[in-house]
């Protein structure tokens, strides 16, 4: 029986995975991720569990996914068949981690934050190249269950963090496309066609600029909602994605894309779960709009100064309040440095505060 929270590691898992056999890197992961996987897969079960979702309904939703995933890619669902089989879960276990954003859409549980994503594009001879910062904010209890990963094999190879048993999350790709991944909340949001994250391996596998991954994104059945702030060394695109289409969301300012966890385009505004994220969402956007409209930043190491936050402000930097109850403990696990130029993705197992105390992990895709 796992404790809760499970402290995070002193080291973080790094996994390496390369075969041109889609079956095959699902081994490689499940052979290096153990013990650990099951142990993830325990905390998920709680939370399922905690928004009144069954182990059968749960087991019927995770199964209907991969069949859908199949029907769009064979090569994914072997990932993931290859990643039970490494592990010796069961493959239904897997595939409900891979979708376990669709999962809990239909959970009886809300929460009250997520990520805050910032791409700078190129424009001014002090910040030439394009970069991107993301706090990935999750439940504390998750804190242990994720790890770096370097992949090749597909048609392209890519470098980033993802959680335990799922195949992918935020990452950068050898041809430098970039990928940072938020969460959306849409009335219609549920499993069926390719999950986000299992998406998200998709357009790291396959797309080689942006315009490639966006086409990539709008070919794939989508029956939840998500955010793919998408960019390479020539150019950027932020897209609102919903079961009813994918919507191209305009810059915040000259050179400066912003996401949290609300839709900015108004057609998906009409159905979005106002109750899921807000007014957290949107008091995290207002905020960094208004840090960065007045120091647009030229460095990574501007943008993290941009998110540290006190008590009382909106929490960009998410530190989890103990006091409350399992569901509601959020905390930024990850701070991500995506780097198209380099083809590097730099992690910070921490907060953008903890940046001087916590290991960093340095990734070439």
């Amino acid at each position: 029986m796992t404790t809760f929270p499970a402290p995070r590691p002193a080291q973080r898992l790094q996994l390496q995975i390369n075969s041109t056999d889609p079956h095959t890197r699902g081994i490689q992961r499940g052979e290096q991720l153990g013990a650990a996987l099951a142990d993830g897969f325990e905390v998920y079960q709680r939370f399922f569990t905690l928004g009144a979702l069954g182990p059968a309904q749960v087991r019927a939703m995770a199964e209907r996914s991969l069949e859908d995933i199949n029907n769009f890619s064979p090569q994914l669902a072997q990932e993931i068949l290859g990643t039970a089989q490494g592990a010796g879960l069961e493959t239904w276990q897997v595939a409900a981690l891979n979708a376990r954003t669709e999962i809990l859409a239909a959970s009886a549980t809300t929460g009250p934050g997520e990520c805050s994503t910032i791409v700078r594009t190129a424009g001014t001879e002090q910040a030439p190249e394009i970069f991107g910062v993301q706090t990935w904010d999750w439940h504390v209890e998750l804190a242990a269950f994720w790890h770096t990963q370097q992949v090749a094999g597909a048609a392209h190879s890519f470098a980033g963090i993802t959680e335990h048993g799922i195949l992918s999350k935020i990452g950068i790709n050898d041809a430098g496309l970039a990928l940072h991944f938020n969460i959306l909340g849409h009335e219609d949001d549920g499993v069926g066609g390719i999950p986000m994250h299992v998406l998200s391996a998709h357009v790291l596998q396959n797309a080689g600029s942006v315009a490639q991954a966006v086409e990539l994104v709008r070919e794939a059945p989508i029956s939840s909602s998500g955010s793919f702030a998408l960019f390479d060394q020539h150019s950027a695109v932020l897209l609102d994605m919903t079961p009813h289409g994918v919507f191209e969301v305009p810059q915040l300012q000259p050179g400066l894309h912003l996401r949290t966890n609300h839709f900015l385009t108004q057609e998906p505004k009409a159905k979005e779960k106002n109750w899921l994220y807000q007014p957290d969402s949107s008091q995290r956007f207002d905020f960094l709009a208004a840090r960065l409209g007045q120091n647009l930043p030229q460095s990574a190491a501007q943008v993290f100064d941009s998110m540290l936050t006190n008590p009382g402000e909106p929490a960009v930097t998410c530190v989890p309040d103990m006091a409350l109850p399992m569901g509601q403990r959020w905390a930024s696990l990850a701070t991500v440095v995506l780097e198209p130029a380099a083809r590097t993705a730099r992690v910070l197992d921490g907060t953008p505060a903890e940046g001087d105390t916590r290991p960093w992990y340095t990734l070439n895709a």
